[in-house]
């Protein structure tokens, strides 16, 4: 696979790039050609992603490796293809599609060119837990200690087999009272079975 092509800005038209390496033009597809339009005979570095089918040989080009790799993950899903996957990173940052994908964030996906219900679930089912690289970390929270039941709570949660991820979703809500360890793992099963 070719990495990354240093070169000059040859060509920019809405669909792709031509950069210009030691003589050889080279046409990039990208999702957002004109974010290299002011660097019009200037040096860049675009990295690549080389797509290859039976009758497509086609170069894809993003200006970050961030993107490019997403671009790859964004592949990997059914129903998504090259066209798609540009169209969805042209429309939106890769630590929000990020976001959105592992909080189950259908509606937000669905906003994406291409992208309806089917899709939107095929991509949550195919990348969540997945994307951690591309998430932006979040900014941090003070941490205050959870009360004794409240973690023994916790504890007996996670021994029943809950992924933390479904237990933090809950914690805050199981915080706005005091209980006995009991209620707590009455309560936090009753909002885990919603």
């Amino acid at each position: 696979m070719i990495e990354f092509i240093r070169g000059y800005v040859d060509y920019v038209c809405p669909e792709y790039i031509v950069i210009d390496h030691n003589g050889i033009g080279y046409e990039i597809f990208t999702p957002n050609p004109f974010a290299f339009e002011g660097s019009h005979g200037a040096a860049v570095t675009v990295y690549t992603y080389e797509y290859v089918r039976e009758d497509v040989h086609a170069l894809y080009g993003f200006l970050t490796r961030q993107e490019r790799n997403l671009f790859a993950k964004l592949l990997q899903v059914s129903g998504i293809g090259p066209k798609g996957g540009l169209a969805i990173l042209a429309a939106g940052r890769p630590d929000e599609l990020a976001r959105a994908i592992e909080e189950e964030n259908e509606a937000f996906l669905c906003k994406f060119p291409g992208v309806g219900k089917k899709t939107a679930r095929q991509m949550i089912l195919d990348l969540k837990g997945k994307l951690a690289m591309f998430s932006m970390p979040a900014a941090p929270r003070p941490a205050t200690p959870l009360s004794r039941e409240l973690a023994e709570a916790v504890a007996a949660l996670k021994a029943l087999g809950y992924a933390e991820r479904e237990i933090e979703k809950i914690v805050p809500v199981l915080r706005e009272e005091a209980m006995t360890t009991e209620q707590y793992v009455k309560r936090a099963l009753a909002l885990l079975l919603k």
